[in-house]
């Protein structure tokens, strides 16, 4: 059961230190007052390393990069290690850029995280096993899907352990995995992939689970992911004719923000492997 790591969040309220692109910042910020937590957003090298000491994680998108951003993130990942918080990297468009390359293998080189999490293509870009991108989308090409369910459950713990750490690697299946455990999850709706930022937003939602639930990563990340696409579906049933994608943006934030533990339980959808 998935709920009581919701329920742990909003006891705690956790403070959380998102630097995320300027595209999605407020959403993400939102979304991270939606769960029960408190978001801080800054990115500014002369900033970060007292904003990172006083949160209690770290969120780091490379969505809209900058030489200023990524001297911002390497100080606040490696503050962040150093007083053991939760880190987590969301590496937007790896794959599609060699600068971006270049900065995710500089990341990981120097910050030990807890989750990484991307799109499919994004992890086996990271993992140097050829995945392409349309941008910072993931190709059709690289979906998990029922047919190769087993070999992408294989290279999520491989990746895993490759890193140390948690992948959540979210696309219409979503895989959830430390070294030994993979959770299978199948919530969410294929319309919120038309939402700018919806994984910008689970990447806030993320840190803010895990910030939450330290001493339970993996457990914390699947519950956030199953949280968002729970939001999704629930915000889904109050769309109205006319509705569009930035109405549909709305409702989730709504959504999360009236979830509960119990609601995220009976509505989760997912399986262990």
């Amino acid at each position: 059961m998935l709920g009581v790591y919701l329920d742990t969040l909003r006891q705690r309220s956790a403070l959380v230190h998102n630097i995320t692109n300027n595209v999605t910042v407020n959403d993400v910020a939102n979304m991270v007052l939606a769960c029960g937590a408190s978001p801080i957003m800054s990115d500014g090298p002369e900033d970060v390393y007292d904003i990172t000491s006083i949160c209690s994680g770290l969120n780091i998108n490379i969505g809209t990069l900058n030489s200023i951003t990524v001297e911002a993130m390497s100080i606040a990942g490696r503050r962040s290690a150093e007083l053991g918080h939760p880190t987590l990297l969301d590496p937007v468009g790896a794959g599609a850029s060699r600068y971006r390359d270049e900065v995710c293998a500089r990341l990981l080189s120097e910050i030990p995280f807890d989750v990484i999490r991307g799109n499919v293509s994004e992890i086996k870009s990271l993992a140097g096993t050829g995945g392409t991108t349309k941008g910072v989308d993931a190709d059709a090409a690289d979906a998990v899907t029922d047919q190769n369910l087993e070999s992408m459950v294989t290279f999520a713990k491989s990746f895993a352990a490759a890193h140390s750490c948690v992948v959540a690697i979210t696309g219409a299946i979503d895989l959830v995995a430390d070294a030994d455990t993979c959770y299978v999850i199948r919530n969410g709706r294929a319309e919120m992939s038309r939402i700018t930022g919806t994984g910008c937003q689970l990447s806030g939602l993320l840190a803010s689970f895990i910030s939450a639930n330290s001493s339970s990563i993996l457990e914390a990340t699947a519950a956030a992911v199953c949280a968002m696409g729970v939001a999704g579906e629930i915000g889904w049933t109050f769309m109205q004719p006319g509705d569009g994608n930035a109405t549909y943006r709305n409702r989730i934030i709504d959504a999360m923000y009236h979830m509960t533990g119990e609601q995220l339980d009976e509505w989760a959808k997912y399986e262990i492997l």
